[in-house]
């Protein structure tokens, strides 16, 4: 089994914030794969792709705060059997980058990310891949971080996002294929 876990808070309320960018991604690779609609299960939000391209890949939206992601994978774990380290990639926002732009990373620290941080501990490891999805930082050093996540994009900064998740779903076809290392080559500038 392969899963991508897309980060995210779940509600209405959140659905639009940069917060949630990976769960944007998510979407839109169950549509390119036929793998939607996703379906509630007991840990989130799943759709399974079945083309033949990509068999049994998991891409999956925990319905926990994005603080508590952690759960969510624990929960994940009990039920499923995959390696984290090379069967894992995690969708998730990223300050450090501007909109539209992305990178791979196959460990490192959570970077002062909660929800990587919550992953983190549940694995006892910074040993899993993941794929960081620009939502560049405060205009304003004095604007409060998790208020600058939790709200919504310019129109401007939104179509940037949106224009790069055709190169990040093929970054995320080539992790599939070839494994993260091979594809942060490939992909990262």
């Amino acid at each position: 089994m392969r899963l991508l876990l897309a980060l995210g808070n779940p509600g209405a309320k959140y659905r639009d914030t940069r917060h949630n960018i990976g769960w944007w991604l998510a979407d839109r690779l169950a549509l390119r794969w036929g793998g939607g609609p996703f379906r509630a299960d007991a840990d989130g939000l799943t759709a399974w792709t079945t083309a033949a391209a990509r068999p049994g890949v998991e891409i999956h939206k925990p319905r926990t705060y994005m603080n508590l992601s952690g759960e969510a994978l624990a929960a994940l774990r009990d039920r499923r059997r995959f390696d984290p380290a090379a069967d894992m990639l995690v969708l998730v926002d990223d300050v450090a980058l501007p909109a539209g732009r992305f990178r791979l990373r196959a460990r490192g620290s959570p970077g002062g990310h909660n929800g990587l941080a919550s992953i983190s501990a549940s694995l006892g490891s910074d040993d899993y891949g993941r794929l960081r999805l620009g939502v560049g930082r405060p205009p304003d050093e004095r604007i409060d971080l998790a208020a600058w996540v939790l709200s919504r994009m310019p129109r401007a900064e939104e179509e940037r996002s949106l224009g790069a998740f055709p190169r990040a779903a093929e970054a995320v076809e080539y992790w599939l294929e070839h494994g993260v290392e091979a594809a942060m080559n490939r992909f990262n500038r």
